[in-house]
């Protein structure tokens, strides 16, 4: 079940099986709604709420509440750059994520961004809402919230479209927003927009984004840090998970981003994030860290994969990287958080877990 908050911190067909490297291992309020099979009532009311938000140049968390299992677990699936109509196997993605899905019982989806390719969305009204998304991700496993975030292809279109409550009534699972929180019992979802931060979008001229909410983009970022370090600061959840559209660390085709290693690591570091998560590089990938416990994990795999876009990477911290198409997903309890990655056929490629003393202060 989803609760919603507004407590805003506001200043104001041929298979790519890739390769593998690293250590393997209902009714509502909206009598239009297309899709509320499963879904809870706060969720549509979370189109209600939000129906009224304008954007701004101030960022805002705004914090989502979604409670545990009966057992006190949670379990999720991770998928990011993925919308292209079906197409690049995103069908066949989307079937073993509704297999995998079902197996694991999944409390909701985790969209690390690059959502509607090539260039985001017309409108709110644009059919590649439905062809890309709806008509996709048809199991009844992925009958849950999705929690979405827009990535740098989103920005090339109507970026503002990708968060009007008007697609809730379209497809009751979407949830997107710039920057916000959900808190469950065991663990805290810090989503980060992260397109902002990259310098290039500003200057390249083979593209054009759009800005809008976001400008001007000093205050935007400024506010974005700020709430940020605020909220993972006063967070007592047990484990601390952000994510984002654009990698930390990655050995794919965009590598490491660095203006987030500038901006954005140093908070992290510095209040106990124990996971961050993307998109971006097509690929999935597992990298540990020398200065921290902070574990780098990519899933972009979601339908075109760059098969042999690699670069060499410190082989100590490379876990795992595997450039063909695919998904990866979270078990967590108050002890332990298990990650798995799947490829296209659903096999497990890598599998992580890590284990927190019950008694620990962290």
């Amino acid at each position: 079940m989803v609760i919603t908050k507004t407590m805003a911190h506001n200043h104001n067909h041929q298979i790519n099986s890739g390769r593998i490297a690293g250590a393997a291992s209902s009714s509502s309020s909206f009598g239009n709604l297309k899709r509320v099979v499963g879904m809870p009532l706060a969720v549509v009311l979370f189109s209600i709420i939000f129906f009224f938000k304008i954007p701004s140049c101030f960022s805002q968390l705004t914090r989502l509440e979604h409670q545990v299992k009966d057992d006190g677990s949670l379990s999720l699936l991770v998928v990011g750059d993925w919308g292209r109509r079906g197409h690049f196997n995103q069908t066949i993605v989307a079937s073993q994520m509704g297999r995998i899905g079902k197996e694991l019982d999944i409390d909701f989806v985790v969209s690390t961004g690059d959502n509607f390719y090539d260039d985001g969305l017309k409108g709110p009204h644009d059919p590649a809402f439905e062809e890309s998304f709806t008509e996709v991700y048809t199991a009844d496993s992925l009958q849950k919230p999705w929690y979405t975030i827009l990535g740098n292809h989103d920005y090339r279109g109507d970026a503002v479209a990708q968060l009007n409550p008007f697609l809730r009534k379209v497809d009751s699972r979407w949830l997107c927003l710039r920057n916000f929180m959900v808190d469950t019992e065991i663990a805290t979802f810090f989503f980060v927009d992260t397109t902002p931060f990259v310098d290039k979008y500003y200057t390249e001229e083979s593209h054009t984004y759009d800005w809008r909410g976001v400008s001007p983009r000093k205050a935007y970022l400024a506010n974005l840090l700020k709430d940020l370090e605020t909220a993972l600061r006063e967070s007592s959840s047990r484990w601390k998970i952000v994510v984002g559209h654009h990698a930390i660390r990655s050995a794919g085709h965009h590598g490491d981003t660095e203006e987030l290693i500038q901006h954005l690591l140093p908070i992290l570091k510095a209040n106990n994030v124990d996971l961050y998560v993307n998109g971006h590089d097509h690929c999935l990938e597992h990298i540990s860290s020398h200065d921290s416990p902070i574990q780098y994990l990519t899933s972009g795999a979601g339908s075109k994969a760059w098969r042999g876009d690699t670069k060499k990477y410190d082989e100590r911290v490379m876990k795992f990287f595997y450039d063909g198409q695919g998904f990866m997903s979270m078990q967590l309890t108050n002890a332990n958080v298990e990650v798995l990655f799947h490829d296209v056929l659903g096999q497990v490629l890598h599998r992580w877990k890590v284990s927190k003393d019950l008694h620990s202060s962290m």
